[in-house]
C-alpha cells in the first residue's frame, strides 16, 4: 500500500450541482476578475483573480498581491475554484496543486452552468 505522502495531488473536476450537495462544501474561490465578480458570483464564494493567483507566486510580490485570508490558508485545507465557463479555473486549479495544495477542485461549466441551473448566487 502506497503511504498517502507518495500521492500527488491533482485536480478533480465537480459539477455546479454536485458541489452545492457537499453536506461541507470546501473554500470557494472565484478566480474572474472583480468586476466579474460584483456583478454575480456564487453565494459564500471568495474572490482572488486568476491574474492575482499567479503574480502571487513571485516572492517580493505575495504580501501586497495575495489578501490576508489566502495567505493563512493551509494547503492540506480543500479547496474549489470557479470562474465563468471553466476555462481559467482549471488553469487556477492546476497552479495551486503545483504549488502545494492537495485538495483541490473545479467547478465544471463556471458560473455560466451555476446560473442556468438555478443556483444561489448575488
Amino acid at each position: 500500500m502506497a503511504s498517502t505522502s507518495s500521492v500527488k495531488p491533482f485536480v478533480i473536476d465537480i459539477s455546479p450541482s454536485e458541489f452545492v450537495k457537499l453536506p461541507e462544501p470546501p473554500l470557494l474561490i472565484d478566480v474572474r476578475s472583480k468586476f466579474e465578480y460584483d456583478i454575480f458570483h456564487a453565494v459564500g464564494a471568495v474572490n482572488l483573480s486568476l491574474p492575482r493567483l499567479i503574480i502571487g507566486s513571485i516572492p517580493i510580490l505575495r504580501s501586497w498581491v495575495y489578501p490576508q485570508w489566502f495567505r493563512n490558508l493551509s494547503k492540506n485545507e480543500p479547496v474549489v475554484v470557479i470562474c465563468l465557463t471553466s476555462h481559467r479555473s482549471p488553469i487556477a486549479a492546476r497552479y495551486l496543486v503545483k504549488v502545494g495544495f492537495i485538495q483541490v477542485f473545479n467547478i465544471t461549466g463556471g458560473m455560466m452552468e451555476w446560473r442556468r441551473l438555478g443556483l444561489p448566487h448575488s
